[in-house]
């Protein structure tokens, strides 16, 4: 089991200051996959991602494609597979040049593909607490990356400061 730990946010805004905090910290050629229920949250983390890769065009879900493209500071690659039913469905799209190339990939719903995700992926899990109000998330942050402490570190002080 990888290490892990989790981040409590109350709004999107602070679920997208999450994400744009790891754009700012993730190295290249890394890989994240993004798992949870429907409307958890996790287009509005890829969204903050994007933002803090420096990209200006504003991520969309793909759920009709299965990548998006996106181009700043670092490439970003937008894979949503929520349509697909397993990890050699995914196998046939090419996804190799984007997960081991130059750029950043996010793969939201990566429950579904996750025999295909490298070892080194860290997974984002976004849930709705059940004992807390419609905005509030708990982001689960599994990985073995030492990034992740700078991560860590950086979204609890970021979050705390939102709330004042």
């Amino acid at each position: 089991m990888e290490p892990s730990f989790l981040l409590e946010v109350s709004s999107p805004e602070q679920t997208m200051l999450c994400g744009e905090i790891m754009g700012k910290l993730i190295p290249r050629s890394s890989v994240v996959g993004l798992t949870g229920d429907l409307g958890a949250g996790k287009t509005v983390f890829t969204k903050g991602l994007a933002r803090g890769l420096g990209i200006d065009q504003e991520p969309n879900s793909p759920t009709f494609v299965i990548m998006s493209c996106y181009e700043g500071s670092v490439p970003l690659s937008h894979f949503d597979v929520y349509r697909l039913s397993s990890g050699a469905e995914f196998e046939d799209t090419g996804y190799e040049e984007f997960f081991y190339g130059d750029g950043i990939s996010v793969v939201e719903w990566a429950d579904k593909i996750r025999d295909v995700l490298p070892p080194n992926a860290v997974i984002i899990d976004i849930q709705f607490p059940s004992d807390v109000g419609a905005e509030s998330r708990t982001i689960k942050v599994e990985g073995k990356e030492k990034w992740l402490l700078s991560f860590r570190n950086t979204a609890e002080q970021a979050l705390l400061a939102s709330r004042r």
